[in-house]
């Protein structure tokens, strides 16, 4: 059986842009695992008071059959052996970042893992592409849509969408 997941991509090492894009491809791979929608791409503010470039932000919706916990060491093992991420300093900078969002409306709390995302609803990063995606989507824990969620948050983090490159 399927269930909606949703999936944030951020990445400010590198090719941004491309590396979104391969992630996107990477997570699609994942054995029984469709990738059912993208949000536009965001440029965003770094959070957490490290000094680093900005960061190119999205969400993906999945359809996957993979429980919640596999699912999460996928996604981590797509940033390390594919993005050679190494964990060193907490909200550094990173070539690819995955955060498990959502599942469907699963509330699950484990030793590394709770989903919802514990700081979905207070990141614009994380909003703005989820609600370009989805904005009648439900916070399981909240019950609020993603758009309440966003129209209602204080937050000082740049964030200014992307324009695609017109081709000539």
């Amino acid at each position: 059986m399927e269930t909606e997941a949703y999936i944030a991509l951020g990445s400010n090492m590198g090719d941004r842009e491309l590396n979104l894009l391969r992630a996107v491809a990477e997570v699609g791979k994942l054995p029984g695992c469709r990738v059912t929608g993208l949000s536009a791409f965001y440029e965003t503010s770094p959070v957490g008071g490290i000094d680093q470039p900005s960061f190119y932000n999205g969400v993906l919706r999945l359809a996957t059959e993979l429980p919640p916990r596999e699912l999460l060491e996928r996604l981590l093992h797509i940033e390390s052996d594919v993005f050679g991420r190494v964990r060193t300093v907490q909200w550094g900078p990173r070539p690819m970042d995955l955060d498990l969002l959502l599942y469907g409306s699963m509330i699950v709390e484990e030793e590394g893992l709770i989903v919802p995302h514990p700081r979905m609803a207070e990141r614009r990063f994380v909003l703005e592409p989820l609600c370009n995606l989805a904005p009648g989507l439900v916070h399981p824990v909240l019950g609020q849509t993603v758009a309440q969620l966003l129209k209602t948050l204080r937050s000082d983090e740049s964030v200014a969408k992307l324009q695609p490159e017109i081709l000539t």
